[in-house]
């Protein structure tokens, strides 16, 4: 279901025939039917999110034993490529960054007209990247100097800027976890 509209007509049919609605369709793909849940839809339908969904879909990509393991790395800010790699990963397994914003309550109006989709192209290069480095460079992302970057550039044929860009994304990312938690970083809700 991909709007209030249909939404409101599923419940709609569902009072005309009699019949429960056991799954829906939350996008194009064969593994995005989840089981139906009446007061969930009911709450996505009155914009007040859907955090449980969110919390299953979170818990069903991610292992506690995954979960633990990040965030130790995350406290000894040993973060790596290899672990940017797998949260991608994870990321991908629950869904489109939009759907995942507007399962949290307030956020589905806020989003409207907002282009937060991240572009499945630039994932697939993002993970080219990676995966064309040695794992010593995924594991020590310092050691990568000029001609490595060209080497991983024209093993995942993309541009040296990419691999610069993707480089500087990481490092942002880890000063973010590094500041999340050591507890500077403050949510801004």
């Amino acid at each position: 279901l991909d709007g209030d509209t249909r939404g409101g007509a599923a419940l709609s049919i569902r009072a005309m025939c009699g019949k429960p609605v056991k799954y829906v369709g939350v996008g194009e793909k064969l593994t995005d039917i989840e089981p139906f849940h009446p007061d969930r839809m009911a709450s996505r339908i009155l914009g007040m999110g859907d955090v449980l969904t969110l919390i299953e879909k979170a818990q069903n990509a991610i292992t506690e034993e995954d979960a633990a393991r990040m965030a130790k790395k995350m406290k000894e800010n040993s973060f790596n490529l290899e672990d940017y790699l797998e949260q991608l990963n994870s990321m991908k397994k629950m869904g489109s960054m939009r759907d995942m914003l507007e399962m949290i309550p307030g956020m589905g109006s806020k989003l409207k007209g907002a282009n937060l989709d991240v572009d499945e192209k630039q994932l697939e290069k993002t993970k080219a990247i990676i995966l064309s480095m040695t794992p010593k460079e995924r594991r020590n992302p310092g050691i990568l100097n000029a001609s490595r970057r060209r080497r991983i550039a024209a093993g995942s044929g993309v541009q040296v800027q990419d691999v610069n860009r993707l480089l500087n994304q990481f490092e942002q990312t880890k000063q973010m976890m590094k500041k999340l938690s050591s507890g500077k970083m403050k949510f801004p809700f």
